[in-house]
């Protein structure tokens, strides 16, 4: 059996099941903020809320690295996992804020189903990060998501058909163009947040 004189730094795992619980939250609250259009600034600010959270957890990760001398994985995919991370819910609180500043008043047809599967990845995701320590079943779990990414492609072109069918005027193209782009980045964040996992599964097998 291996023995560290130093052992090594196991508090980088509740960061990131945190960074990803940040981000699920964040993605529920998109989707019950589209089912109760207008949104309202004081709604919005809701996601700045997540938003400071997840930097917090990226400071907070980047504090350890300077200070842990044995970290539980190489330090450069430590800090690509936080900051994909926390990608997802940069992109989730564009999303928001787009909402907000376009003043939408009405859904879209097909966005509620493409920010659903954004609810869902972001719980894969979660499930995912709670994985860290131990390694067992990350790539059936990155499969998961995978599929769900790609089921999500699917649905962001059926809503980019339905935005471009001459249905809707000029204006609303340009505000739900803008918003659904920022969903769709926030579930490839999580795409990418996932094979950093994966990447990481591998070396350590």
């Amino acid at each position: 059996m291996a023995f560290r004189l130093i052992p090594r730094d196991e508090g980088f795992y509740p960061l990131f099941s945190e960074a990803s619980e940040i981000s699920h939250s964040a993605a529920q609250m998109l989707a019950s903020l589209l089912q109760d259009l207008p949104a309202t600034d004081a709604r919005v600010i809701e996601f700045m809320h997540f938003e400071k959270k997840g930097d917090e957890v990226v400071r907070e990760v980047n504090r350890r690295l300077e200070r842990s001398l044995i970290t539980p994985f190489d330090r450069e995919d430590i800090q690509l996992l936080a900051t994909s991370l926390d990608d997802v819910t940069d992109d989730i609180f564009a999303a928001a804020d787009l909402v907000l500043l376009h003043n939408v008043s009405r859904s879209l047809t097909g966005v509620s189903e493409l920010v659903g599967l954004l609810v869902e990845i972001t719980a894969a995701n979660r499930e995912l990060t709670g994985l860290l320590s131990s390694m067992r079943g990350v790539a059936e779990m990155v499969d998961k998501i995978d599929a769900l990414e790609s089921r999500a492609d699917r649905e962001f072109r059926r809503v980019m058909a339905e935005l471009f069918s001459g249905r809707h005027d000029a204006l609303d193209i340009l505000r739900w163009k803008n918003i659904v782009e920022a969903v769709e980045r926030a579930i490839d964040a999580v795409e990418e947040s996932s094979d950093v996992i994966l990447s990481i599964a591998v070396k350590s097998a």
